[in-house]
C-alpha cells in the first residue's frame, strides 16, 4: 500500500465560497473527503494539505520525498509564478500531477503559463473535483509503471 500526498495552495481553503461560477460549490473538505475515499477503494493512503504560504508548500513537497509515492498539486496561482515549486519538485523528483478544478488554459491568458508543467507527469484541469480522483488514478498508474 503506497501513500500520496493531496496538495493545495492559496485560496482553495474558500472553495464552495470563492467564485462558484467557475469553482464549482464544492468545499475543500469535501473535495478531501473524497480523495481519502477514492484511495481507500484503490488500496492506498491519502494525505491532505493546505497552506497559503508558497514555503509551507515547499516544505511539504521536501517532505514528501520517501514518504509518499506521489502528489496531486493545485499550486492555484502559485502554478503561474513559483519557480520555488517548480525547483522543490525537480529537487526531490516526486511524481506530480498538476491539477486544477477549471480549465486554465481557457481562461486569462496569465493562467496559460504553468511553471509545474514542466517538472509534472502530467496535467489535469477543466475536470472540476472529479479531476483530483482522475489525478489519484494517473498516480496509481505512474506507481504501477515503475514497478510499485
Amino acid at each position: 500500500m503506497a501513500s500520496f500526498l493531496v496538495l493545495n495552495g492559496p485560496n482553495l481553503n474558500l472553495l464552495g465560497q470563492r467564485q462558484p461560477d467557475i469553482y464549482g460549490s464544492t468545499t475543500l473538505d469535501q473535495i478531501e473527503a473524497q480523495c481519502l475515499d477514492h484511495g481507500a477503494r484503490l488500496g492506498h493512503d491519502v494525505v491532505c494539505v493546505q497552506s497559503n504560504h508558497e514555503g509551507a508548500l515547499i516544505d511539504a513537497i521536501h517532505q514528501a520525498r520517501g514518504v509518499h509515492a506521489g502528489c496531486v498539486l493545485n499550486a492555484g496561482a502559485y502554478t503561474h509564478t513559483s519557480i520555488g515549486l517548480m525547483d522543490a519538485i525537480a529537487a526531490t523528483e516526486l511524481p506530480v500531477v498538476e491539477l486544477h478544478l477549471s480549465n486554465i488554459h481557457a481562461r486569462e491568458p496569465f493562467r496559460h503559463k504553468s511553471y509545474i508543467a514542466s517538472v509534472a507527469i502530467g496535467q489535469i484541469c477543466g475536470f472540476g473535483p472529479r479531476g483530483y480522483l482522475l489525478a489519484l488514478d494517473a498516480l496509481v498508474g505512474n506507481l504501477r509503471d515503475r514497478g510499485g
